[in-house]
């Protein structure tokens, strides 16, 4: 083990005959934010989902500070959780969906104390405290009492950042968080990003928004047909990319 907070080594995911995920291997270090890029079905979002055991890996293994996701080691064979097990995990793992994924049917302030109060077991008044302090933090305290229904996209993105940060996650995970987003929303997303990325807060995005890579990645890693291409500082990987593969999707994303 090294000394990662997330550690992947040779993952491999296939759906039906399509090996989706062909040997992952990927380091992130505590504080390090990690933008993954590569075309559509290059396998980015699928990793994603097998950091957090939303996808059972075929083969390798994924670690958070050093705990096996999904999995526990016993006798030298690798066993799968129970699902409760595998939810007290993820916990520790908060996800952003391109998606925003909130309760359509609980005010902004019900959405974020959820999971405190259900899954952590955080006293009501607690939660409703320190989920205003983080609606405040994404610039939405004013809208606590609105239904999801009621926000912009970009709100609501918001709010999901928000609740998943309620969880006080090791980890967050970014699965194209700005793609559903009208084009002129997509900054005030961009822009809570990278305030957490500045917090420090280690974080693995998958985007297709370079200038968020650019500015505020430690690390780049483009992925396609399922592999790791390469992976380096944004300097070099969007600057003076090594190979073909990067150059050819650079040319085009970049136009």
């Amino acid at each position: 083990m090294s000394d990662a907070l997330l550690r992947a080594v040779g993952v491999r995911k296939s759906f039906g005959g399509t090996e989706v995920l062909r040997g992952i291997d990927l380091d992130v270090h505590k504080g390090q934010v990690v933008c993954l890029l590569g075309p559509s079905g290059a396998g980015k979002s699928t990793f994603l989902r097998c950091v957090n055991h939303l996808e059972t890996i075929d083969a390798g293994q994924v670690w958070v500070d050093g705990e096996p996701i999904g999995f526990r080691l016993r006798g030298g064979k690798l066993y799968e959780l129970r699902e409760r097990e595998v939810a007290r995990q993820r916990r520790d793992i908060g996800m952003v969906f391109q998606r925003f994924n909130l309760f359509a049917h609980r005010t902004v302030l019900d959405n974020v104390v959820e999971g405190p109060t259900r899954v952590r077991g955080v006293k009501p008044e607690r939660a409703r405290e320190e989920a205003l302090k983080l609606l405040d933090r994404v610039g939405l305290a004013h809208r606590a009492d609105a239904y999801p229904a009621q926000l912009s996209g970009g709100q609501q993105q918001r709010v999901a950042i928000a609740r998943s940060l309620a969880m006080k996650p090791k980890l967050m995970l970014f699965d194209e968080p700005t793609s559903a987003l009208d084009p002129e929303l997509v900054g005030e997303v961009l822009e809570v990003m990278a305030a957490l990325a500045a917090e420090g807060m280690t974080m693995v995005v998958v985007t297709h928004e370079m200038s968020f890579a650019r500015e505020a990645a430690d690390e780049v890693v483009f992925m396609a047909d399922g592999a790791v291409v390469e992976t380096g500082p944004p300097s070099q990987v969007l600057g003076d990319p090594r190979h073909e593969r990067t150059r050819q999707f650079l040319a085009r994303v970049l136009q």
